[in-house]
């Protein structure tokens, strides 16, 4: 715990009608900056159970997905382009996407393999519609109900207070170990198909 913040008590407040409301802008803002949004939606399922920490998590996750897309093909492009060039496998997806469109959105969506907050950069560089990266976005569905579903399992916010100051009774780490599980068989089962379908995309060199 962080000495003089009542993290609990903050937390607790937005278990409120208009806390869930203030976390969609909230949740939108954290992937604009590009940070990871697993802790943010498994807080999401900690706060407001499965469903609707999901239903919260896939608006604000939208919001903020089409801001950051809109950003990097506009405004900060020469900026995303930099940000990219160390990163090959995202440079793949960028040009496999401007070939395949929607099907590859879909696909590297599904994955949890790519990080979905530079993805949004990727696509944004790509020749991809705003109609198919927007339809695109239903492919995080699965993930975020994961995410959600293991903030639930938390039971509420103390016992999610627990997690991520990582203390290691028993509960805890059988929730990272049920994540962990998960995450794997999710990343095998349809980052195969993801890898798969780049690597046909790809032209032979």
């Amino acid at each position: 715990m962080i000495p003089g913040i009542d993290l609990h008590g903050h937390l607790s407040a937005l278990q409120s009608p208009a806390g869930a409301i203030a976390f969609v802008p909230l949740y939108a803002l954290w992937v604009t900056l590009l940070l990871p949004g697993v802790w943010a939606s498994m807080l999401a399922g900690a706060l407001y159970g499965t469903w609707w920490g999901s239903l919260i998590v896939f608006v604000g996750a939208c919001l903020g997905a089409e801001a950051a897309f809109l950003l990097g093909r506009t405004w900060l492009r020469s900026w995303a382009q930099q940000r990219l060039a160390a990163l090959p496998k995202l440079q793949a997806v960028e040009r496999a996407v401007s070939r395949e469109g929607l099907k590859l959105v879909l696909l590297t969506r599904l994955s949890p393999a790519f990080p979905f907050s530079l993805l949004n950069l990727a696509y944004g560089l790509s020749e991809v519609s705003l109609r198919d990266y927007t339809i695109g976005l239903i492919g995080i569905l699965p993930g975020t109900i994961l995410f959600c579903g293991l903030g639930a399992l938390a039971g509420d916010v103390a016992r999610f207070g627990d997690v991520l100051s990582g203390e290691a009774d028993p509960a805890t780490w059988t929730l990272r170990i049920v994540g962990i599980v998960a995450t794997v068989a999710v990343v095998w089962l349809v980052g195969r198909a993801a890898r798969q379908a780049l690597q046909d995309a790809e032209p032979p060199g």
